[in-house]
């Protein structure tokens, strides 16, 4: 089978490299209809600069156990219904934090189609845990 493929691949080589092109391309779109990510030294600037909002997307028990300093807790599965409590935050970036940074990138989609400015944290909580960052409990 694996014979076959390389021999696909060598035989039609331009359809092979339009495809991956094509692949990358696609990724690259997903990846910035996600919002930006920020890593955890761009979130931190942000925020003591006053200029972001954390919400933490986790379950209100995982909240609990730790979290961001200052960050809002609004469960992923409600936030589209609890967006306009952030009305007030409009003027500061919204960063959504979740467990490992693969649901963020969604809920980013629904802040942005909802005019407001939204970004990611890479790697969600666990990544801010793996660099030994301070959490609230």
């Amino acid at each position: 089978m694996v014979a076959h493929l390389i021999q696909f691949a060598t035989d039609h080589f331009i359809l092979v490299a339009i495809f991956v092109v094509l692949l990358i391309l696609l990724l690259i779109n997903e990846v910035r209809r996600g919002g930006q990510s920020l890593s955890n030294g761009q979130l931190t600037a942000l925020v003591n600069a006053e200029k972001a909002l954390v919400i933490d997307v986790r379950p209100a028990k995982e909240f609990s156990a730790g979290h961001i300093v200052g960050a809002v807790n609004i469960p992923q599965d409600k936030l589209v219904g609890r967006m306009s409590e952030l009305d007030k935050h409009k003027d500061k970036t919204l960063i959504v934090v979740d467990a490992m940074g693969q649901q963020s990138g969604t809920l980013c989609r629904e802040l942005l189609k909802a005019g407001y400015t939204a970004a990611k944290l890479s790697g969600g909580i666990s990544s801010w845990k793996a660099d030994n960052l301070p959490l609230v409990k």
